[in-house]
C-alpha cells in the first residue's frame, strides 16, 4: 500500500508520502479518497492503474472509477472510512497509526466539529478510534502550535478584510504580500474561517495569488449554496464550503460579484 499525491505541511507527524515509479502504477488499485473530480487528484499517473475507487463526500457533480462511493451527509471521508471499518472489523485491522490519521481527518474536516453534518455518526466514528487506542492529544498539540509570523498575518487579515455591498467577506492575498509576512501558502489559506466571525458577512472567501499568479478562491457560508456558484469558476465542493481556480484577478471580481449577488438572494428571502 503506498500513499501519493501532494504533502501537507503540518500533516507531516502522519507520516510522508511514497516516490513511486510509473511501474508501481501499473496494473494497481487505485483509491481516491476526498477529491470530487479526477483533475483535483494529486498524481495523474492513476490512469495507468486497472481500477480506480472514488471515495468521497462531495456533490457528485463529476462521477469517476469504476467503484464510486459518495456519501454527501458525512462531513469527513475519515468518517466514511471508520465506518466502513465499523462495518467489516471481524476481518480487517486498524493499527494506532491509522487511527491517528483517521482521527486527524475527522477533527480538521469538521473544523473541530462545527460544520454541518456532524452527528451521532461522527462521534461513533471517534468512540471507535478512542477504543482502538488514538492518542487524540498529540493531533491538538499539532493543530494548536502556530508560527509567530502566522498569528501576526492572522492580525493582518482582520485589520485589512474587505465587504461587499451585500455583506460578502473577503481577503486578497499576493504573493508578495504571504512573502513580505513570511507565511507559507498552506498557512495564509488556512486562516480563511478568521472571516466567518461577522453577524452581518453570510459568506466570506479568501483569495490567494499560487504560483505562476494563478488565483484560487476558498468559499464558506454560513447559509446561501456556494457550490453552484463555484461551479461557475472551475471549482465545487460543498453547500457551504467549496473552492474555485479563479484564474486571474479580474476573474476574482467577478466571483465576488456572483457571490454578493446570491447574499442579497438571501438576506432577502430571510428578511421576508
Amino acid at each position: 500500500i503506498y500513499v501519493v499525491g501532494e504533502e501537507t505541511e503540518y500533516l507531516h507527524f502522519l507520516g510522508r508520502t511514497d516516490h513511486l515509479e510509473d511501474s508501481d502504477f501499473e496494473g494497481a488499485l487505485i483509491i481516491a479518497v476526498d477529491t470530487a473530480n479526477l483533475n483535483r487528484l494529486g498524481d495523474p499517473r492513476y490512469a495507468l492503474g486497472e481500477r480506480l475507487i472514488k471515495i468521497d463526500h462531495h456533490i457528485d457533480v463529476a462521477p469517476y472509477g469504476e467503484v464510486s462511493w459518495v456519501d454527501t451527509s458525512a462531513p469527513a471521508v475519515a468518517q466514511m472510512i471508520v465506518e466502513f471499518y465499523q462495518t467489516f472489523q471481524k476481518k480487517l485491522t486498524c493499527p494506532p497509526e491509522a487511527a491517528l490519521a483517521l482521527y486527524t481527518g475527522i477533527l480538521t474536516d469538521t473544523g473541530r466539529f462545527k460544520y454541518a453534518g456532524v452527528s451521532e455518526r461522527t462521534f461513533q466514528a471517534v468512540a471507535t478510534l478512542y477504543r482502538i487506542g488514538v492518542d487524540a492529544q498529540v493531533v491538538h498539540t499539532v493543530l494548536d502550535t502556530k508560527s509567530e509570523p502566522l498569528v501576526r498575518f492572522k492580525g493582518y487579515i482582520l485589520l485589512n478584510y474587505q465587504k461587499t455591498e451585500n455583506g460578502v467577506a473577503y481577503i486578497k492575498i499576493t504573493e508578495a504580500l504571504r512573502q513580505e509576512h513570511g507565511v507559507s501558502m498552506e498557512e495564509a489559506s488556512s486562516l480563511v474561517n478568521e472571516l466567518g466571525v461577522f453577524e452581518d458577512s453570510p459568506i466570506w472567501v479568501l483569495l490567494a495569488e499560487y504560483e505562476e499568479a494563478i488565483v484560487r478562491a476558498r468559499i464558506r457560508s454560513k447559509g446561501p449554496r456556494i457550490d453552484d456558484v463555484a461551479n461557475q469558476f472551475e471549482g465545487g465542493g460543498h453547500m457551504r464550503a467549496s473552492g474555485a481556480n479563479v484564474g486571474t484577478w479580474d476573474k476574482a471580481e467577478d466571483l465576488l460579484n456572483a457571490l454578493d449577488a446570491r447574499a442579497k438572494e438571501y438576506k432577502a428571502q430571510t428578511t421576508a
